[in-house]
């Protein structure tokens, strides 16, 4: 994973998921809107898989 996408997904994790598919930027998206921090962790975890 690369430094962009690292910081992409702690600053603006729906965007850093969008070459994931609708689940996943769906799921994204309603943790970064319960809260940043839950949201970051996802789409760390996602890009990492």
């Amino acid at each position: 994973m690369s430094l962009f996408r690292v910081l992409l997904c702690i600053l603006m994790p729906p965007l850093a998921v969008l070459d994931k598919g609708c689940g996943s930027i769906l799921i994204t998206t309603i943790l970064w809107i319960a809260g940043w921090v839950p949201g970051a962790i996802a789409a760390l975890v996602i890009n990492n898989k």
